[in-house]
């Protein structure tokens, strides 16, 4: 038997053909299995009507939907490479990543004509893109691009031949590119489907669980929970984007059981919950991940009757790598657990080694899951993948049982006077702060300590002030440790994912450091 991910709604629409399977919060859309595996089926064929070969590349420059879903499966079914764009680049940044993919396929929706025109304008130097496919209302639609709607109509509803198996390449997903280019990490249709089996051999879905996707699906965080829940054969239902006032709401309204949320998106929805309206009581865990997890958050969302489960993955691990178990998530807050159940994780030394019970070094991820490597970046794929080993680039601390506390990244430490200092772990101490609304640290030179940790704060009030911040962290930390300065700021810089553009901030604030 070949594996083929698009197949995955195919036997669902088999087995519980009138199960819900997508709830598209935005458009009110909902879709069966049965029915959806038709549309999936239309897209395919659609696309091998206009031309498209087996591995030839489409990309996605679109809002969370249901024809998303449809894109991602039904192009699966016939060997389409799928590239998610990520809709926060401009026009510059979005050029890159299509011709770096050779996509001749641009799927778009109607919120992104402007930058779409944009990048048709430019030609053949702009893109490779041959075919440009509009998804929203024919009024909106460019002159240059197709009418998706109009496509599906005359398209068959059969079955397409599967034009991809097994090791073929299924999507191409950019990396953030927090720091130089981004870099596409590639996986087939069996990395995909071991993503998928050790998501649910680890985690606690259930059959008829109801999932809300409200990170965007260029992101593998919601990439993973999409193909697994589908893979399950429970519902899924997307948000078009995150909104932290209608997220609780959805929760209420759609009996939302399970879901997975940044600590960032964690921080904006505390803002907007109120116990009185908004009924949780189908939920049962929210994962969060993409950055340590503040013990002061987790607990938080406890007194809320809600667990917090710590997640750790990266893309180039199609998602899984640790995971904390649903009994321990409250006695083991901020650790991310162990390794999922078909993943195995080391912590190294500079030189290789594994390190000792309370040590920190380097996270190593292996299993059939991984990534098959970076498009067309050999090079970095030698560097990145090692004997089967990913080097993550992350720090982590393991303790006697084997729990994995994620530290920091590899770059953003800080050493101060010879001393190892991580900003996630300033980060965690100063987000209890009543008075702190959100927070970054980052390393600024310092002619007597080489780096000295620098607190970029967001204000819960205008009350706050320098020496509060610097009195807060008294006793909390090691004086090596200690914030040597404070720079409050508006806003903390991220990506879409709520990782903090640290680059962006060092940018910013260059020091020195105050002495």
């Amino acid at each position: 038997m070949k594996n083929n991910i698009g197949l995955l709604v195919a036997k669902r629409a088999s087995l519980q053909p009138n199960h819900e399977a997508i709830v598209d919060v935005a458009s009110g859309n909902r879709l069966t299995y049965s029915a959806l595996d038709a549309r999936c089926n239309r897209l395919g064929n659609a696309l091998v009507d206009a031309g498209l070969k087996a591995g030839d590349r489409v990309a996605t420059l679109m809002l969370n939907s249901a024809e998303f879903v449809e894109i991602f499966f039904g192009g699966a079914k016939v060997g389409a490479a799928i590239v998610p764009l990520n809709w926060r680049l401009v026009a510059d940044e979005l050029s890159f990543v299509l011709n770096d993919s050779g996509a001749e396929t641009l799927v778009f929706g109607t919120a992104f004509n402007e930058v779409v025109a944009d990048l048709h304008s430019r030609g053949d130097a702009g893109t490779k893109v041959k075919t440009w496919i509009h998804v929203g209302e024919d009024a909106d639609r460019p002159e240059f691009a197709r009418g998706y709607k109009a496509m599906l109509a005359v398209a068959s509803e059969d079955a397409p031949a599967l034009g991809a198996s097994d090791d073929d390449l299924l999507f191409i997903m950019y990396t953030s590119g927090t720091t130089g280019l981004p870099k596409g990490a590639m996986h087939s249709h069996n990395t995909t489907l071991w993503s998928s089996l050790t998501g649910l051999v680890t985690a606690d879905i259930r059959y008829d669980d109801r999932y809300l996707i409200c990170l965007p699906l260029f992101h593998v965080g919601a990439l993973q929970p999409l193909f697994s829940s589908i893979h399950r054969g429970g519902t899924v239902v997307i948000m078009a984007e995150f909104d932290p006032s209608r997220i609780w709401e959805s929760y209420s309204e759609e009996k939302i059981t399970v879901t997975l949320a940044v600590p960032a998106m964690l921080n904006f929805m505390l803002t907007t919950y109120d116990a009185g309206a908004h009924d949780v009581s189908n939920l049962r865990w929210i994962m969060s991940g993409a950055a340590p997890v503040p013990v002061s958050l987790i607990e938080k969302y406890a007194a809320m009757g809600i667990e917090i489960h710590q997640v750790y993955g990266l893309t180039e691990s199609c998602g899984p790598a640790c995971l904390i178990s649903p009994d321990e998530a409250i006695e083991r807050a901020g650790s991310t657990g162990k390794a999922f159940f078909h993943t195995d994780i080391q912590v190294v030394d500079s030189q290789g080694n594994e390190v000792g019970a309370n040590e920190t070094g380097e996270v190593l991820v292996r299993g059939p899951h991984i990534m098959q490597g970076y498009w067309n970046r050999p090079e970095a794929t030698a560097e990145t993948i090692v004997d089967g080993w990913l080097h993550t680039g992350d720090i982590a601390m393991i303790d006697d049982d084997g729990h994995i506390y994620i530290k920091d990244r590899i770059k953003d430490m800080i050493i101060s006077g010879g001393e190892n200092v991580y900003p996630a772990e300033i980060e965690n101490v100063l987000a209890a702060h009543e008075g702190i609304k959100d927070v970054a640290v980052i390393g600024m030179p310092s002619a007597k300590w080489g780096e000295s940790p620098l607190a970029i704060v967001v204000k819960q009030n205008d009350s706050l002030g320098v020496e509060q911040v610097l009195a807060f962290c008294n006793g909390k930390l090691a004086d090596f440790k200690q914030p040597k300065g404070v720079e409050f700021i508006s806003a903390i810089p991220r990506n879409p994912t709520g990782k903090v553009l640290k680059r962006v901030l060092r940018e910013q604030f260059q020091g020195p450091a105050p002495e």
